[in-house]
């Protein structure tokens, strides 16, 4: 075991030596003055803790008998220092947390990149030098003042209290400093990093082939160019058709946002699958107050709002349209209930009342 025990520390010596050789290059000199834990990933297993705040530049000068010497620090922890050395090395940021057993080998090597890239964003896969690189796009490109809810993948992970908080609130702070601000538990942190990740991806793909980027929810290009297309045909849309290239689309967005029950509640409020139903209707079939189904239908304009900001003014184009041709009430009923759903501006609770009685007579 002794000889063993030797060679290992030999193999880890030689590594060091080796390591801090090529560190020693010039085309690394930025990164020297960086803490050792900038390499470190959330779910690298035994860390050696002793040296992440230490600098890059002061570890490589401090000689490998000295630092293997230091109180607690074993075999183990000075493995784990060689191997955030050689992601130091590395231009690529790591990808693969060191130390756990259940990644496969044959799928992913370490620095590769792929793992961060799946369907499933793990944001325990996010390092400092990774998301240095996502900070870094977001300032270069000028795109700083997006807003959170407007390009998270869903807003149900993220309270609405952040919704309109512009990426610019974050580019400051690196990953251990967001972790550890007030009311950033592991859900918002997880949907920051995700966005963040998100604009990187499609901003450097889209410098790759030389076009342009416009970062908005993927639902709304394919409807304001069919309200383009209206517009300058100047051919009013029958019901239907306001349904499948309006309605749906919106309701959709609403399902990912807010779920399905959001999403139904919505649905039977325009009438889409049958005559339009009241507040009171729907309270009656939830078996819920009437102010809880208005808090829920409100969430659809509260939605709206961020993800689609000028959704209003190209609707308020398509009204102005039909006013001009004369278009009759009935056919505009379901886009007239689409705007007062999710774009609502002197639509109140008392006139949805009023209406009611007037339908229960």
């Amino acid at each position: 075991m002794a000889k063993a025990s030797s060679a290992d520390d030999y193999k880890l010596s030689s590594s060091f030596e080796e390591l801090r050789k090529t560190l020693s290059d010039h085309k690394f000199t930025d990164r020297l003055g960086k803490p050792l834990a900038y390499w470190a990933l959330p779910n690298d297993r035994r860390l050696p803790l002793a040296f992440l705040g230490r600098t890059l530049g002061n570890l490589l000068e401090t000689p490998y008998t000295e630092l293997a010497s230091t109180a607690g620090i074993g075999q183990k922890k000075i493995s784990s220092l060689v191997k955030l050395l050689h992601r130091a090395t590395r231009d690529e940021p790591p990808a693969v947390p060191f130390g756990i057993d259940n990644f496969s080998d044959a799928g992913e090597a370490e620095g590769d990149g792929q793992l961060i890239k799946t369907r499933n964003f793990d944001p325990s896969l996010v390092s400092e030098v990774l998301w240095s690189q996502w900070r870094e796009t977001v300032c270069t490109n000028g795109v700083g003042d997006e807003k959170l809810g407007r390009l998270a993948p869903t807003l149900q992970a993220l309270p609405t209290v952040i919704w309109n908080t512009p990426l610019s609130e974050y580019v400051n702070y690196s990953v251990t400093e967001i972790r550890q601000l007030k009311t950033h538990g592991e859900k918002r942190v997880r949907v920051v990093l995700e966005v963040f990740y998100l604009v990187h991806e499609l901003i450097t793909s889209a410098d790759q082939q030389h076009l342009d980027v416009r970062l908005v929810p993927k639902f709304i290009p394919p409807i304001e160019d069919w309200i383009a297309s209206v517009l300058e045909c100047r051919v009013i849309p029958a019901r239907d058709e306001v349904n499948k290239r309006l309605a749906q689309p919106m309701l959709a967005q609403i399902e990912t946002d807010a779920g399905p029950t959001v999403a139904q509640l919505a649905a039977d409020r325009l009438g889409i699958d049958t005559a339009p139903r009241s507040v009171r209707m729907q309270s009656r079939k939830m078996g819920v107050t009437r102010a809880r189904v208005y808090q829920l239908l409100d969430d659809c304009s509260k939605i709206m709002a961020v993800r689609w900001i000028d959704g209003e003014r190209h609707l308020s184009k398509l009204a102005t349209l039909f006013q001009e041709t004369g278009t009759g009430n009935e056919d505009l009923r379901l886009f007239r209930a689409i705007g007062e759903l999710f774009y609502p501006s002197k639509y109140t609770p008392l006139q949805d009342e009023a209406q009611t009685r007037i339908e229960t007579g």
